[in-house]
């Protein structure tokens, strides 16, 4: 039956204000006044004065990282070692022995003791391993080097190091960067079946949150499983989009036959660009630093306080190059993770060579520390940045100590982007923070720290282009904006309703707007 949306405030994003929406079959029908649109065979939905707008999409987070958080130990609260301590020990309580504890979400920058805990802090009978919030680094316990093999005779990766105890070569259990991230990525093998239920639990956090498009920001072989099997039995309720690790792309040419599906065919995933059960791959993923909370994102200038530290980057010019090579040749979309200036150089750099780039649309992942000549040359190669701005609220006192106030002020640079006419998108890089975009809309209009200082007066923005931020412009980054992102005839009914409308509350209300009901094509999810 058709559905027809009344007595409300309409937010369409492409500057209309129709009286009401009617859709059928999953489909924006018509949109218009109510005399119009007729009244016959029509489930009527009165909005009783509340709010209709395009459902949110994610562009950039990690969905079955989520999933993983979600079956793990939540240390985000912690405010010191002995916390994180008794949190893990709780959790051990009801595991064997040999299993790993793994926690995630600590931030040394809110510990009492303001560092990072070594393997003595973590010590218990099980193999620990704890992540840092940022996603960037982590810390195990002595057992669980030990298990890896992590000893004395380790040496750095590339892009990467181990932390040591004191001068000597002894492993302190603190890693960074590649020296985390190649340890630790076969630690937490699942069976299907839980991790199946992991997902639907992530999926309906991203709902209760207005999403109905969300990004697998990094496939790996075995979460590429997960997210083929959840396909292929119908368990994705909303559409996933996937980068592949470029380091890794050949997972991909493996046979993905599907058993009594539409689609059957070797490495369908990379030839077909529409949804297959709600999963397509939109591109592949690259690295080019780590996180500027952490001191590990690469800047042209020192970090505050340091003689001689700029961060570092993970590839070599070399291996840049190859890679966007590799993205132009199979004509796959490419987003990199840059966080300071120096890695966003060797992005625009490399991409810079070739002329038909904009036809990709290159997108620059979190972007936080970008200069102004820098966002004029993206603009001309046609670089989208994706900003993580709620870095504002959480980490931007943080910011201010390990960047000064010049740059500080000036991470997320919305406004800057907004002036050059640029399209630009919002994320929360999840499992990183909670997928809540009425929380970054007001952080991007409002730009307060957590202890209130106001971190870059010139770079607020307006409540209407930081929504778009969120709809149509990361519709845009997907090449899905003829089907999402607003409320026009002919695109898909993704939809929310909304207590209040976002262009009429204060903009320190934004952040407490309840999300009332989701529909996705049509059909009410939430």
């Amino acid at each position: 039956m058709k559905k027809m949306f009344y007595n409300g405030d309409i937010i369409t994003m492409e500057n209309t204000k129709p009286e009401a929406v009617l859709i059928n079959d999953g489909i924006i029908e018509k949109i218009g006044r109510i005399k119009d649109i007729g009244s016959y065979n029509i489930e009527k939905i009165d909005l009783h004065g509340k709010v209709l707008m395009p459902s949110f999409i994610d562009s950039h987070s990690h969905i079955t990282a989520v999933a993983q958080s979600l079956g793990i130990v939540n240390l985000s609260n912690c405010t010191s070692f002995s916390e994180i301590r008794e949190k893990l020990n709780e959790y051990a309580k009801n595991v064997k022995s040999e299993e790993w504890v793994i926690g995630f979400g600590y931030d040394n920058n809110f510990l009492k003791e303001k560092n990072h805990p070594n393997k003595f802090d973590l010590n218990m009978d099980n193999p620990v391993l704890i992540t840092h919030a940022s996603g960037h680094i982590g810390v195990m316990n002595q057992k669980g080097l030990e298990i890896l093999g992590i000893n004395n005779a380790t040496k750095n990766p590339e892009g990467g190091k181990f932390g040591r105890i004191g001068n000597s070569n002894e492993p302190s259990g603190y890693m960074e960067e590649n020296a985390f991230i190649n340890s630790t990525s076969n630690i937490l093998k699942w069976d299907l079946a839980k991790y199946e239920k992991l997902m639907e639990k992530a999926q309906n956090l991203y709902i209760k949150n207005g999403i109905t498009t969300v990004q697998e920001g990094l496939i790996k072989k075995d979460n590429w499983n997960i997210l083929k099997n959840m396909a292929i039995n119908n368990k994705l309720k909303i559409d996933v989009i996937g980068y592949v690790n470029i380091e890794e792309s050949e997972i991909l040419s493996e046979n993905v036959e599907y058993e009594n599906q539409n689609i059957i065919s070797k490495n369908c995933y990379l030839k077909n660009k529409n949804y297959t059960n709600r999963l397509k791959i939109g591109g592949y993923k690259m690295f080019l630093d780590g996180s500027p909370q952490a001191k590990t994102a690469w800047l042209t200038e020192n970090y505050e306080g340091e003689d001689n530290y700029k961060g570092y980057p993970i590839h070599t010019n070399e291996q840049v190059d190859k890679y966007v090579n590799k993205s132009v040749n199979d004509k796959m979309q490419l987003i990199t993770h840059c966080n300071g200036d120096c890695a966003g150089d060797q992005l625009i750099n490399a991409l810079e060579k070739y002329e038909n780039i904009k036809e990709l649309r290159p997108v620059m992942i979190h972007a936080q520390i970008l200069r102004k000549d820098q966002i004029k040359k993206m603009k001309k190669i046609g670089i989208i940045p994706s900003y993580f701005i709620a870095h504002v609220y959480y980490w931007g006192d943080i910011h201010l100590k390990n960047l000064g106030k010049k740059r500080a002020e000036n991470i997320s640079p919305a406004k800057t982007t907004l002036q050059e006419n640029m399209i630009f998108t919002f994320h929360q890089d999840s499992p990183v923070i909670e997928p809540n975009m009425l929380e970054t809309i007001g952080i991007a209009c409002e730009r307060k720290t957590k202890s209130g200082i106001l971190l870059g007066e010139k770079q607020k923005i307006d409540v209407y282009n930081a929504l778009k931020a969120v709809t149509i412009n990361a519709s845009y980054q997907y090449f899905e904006e003829d089907r999402k992102g607003s409320i026009k005839e002919g695109k898909l009914a993704d939809l929310i309703v909304l207590d209040k409308n976002p262009l009429k509350v204060r903009i320190d209300e934004i952040k407490n707007i309840r999300i009332l009901e989701v529909y996705k094509e049509g059909i009410k999810i939430f």
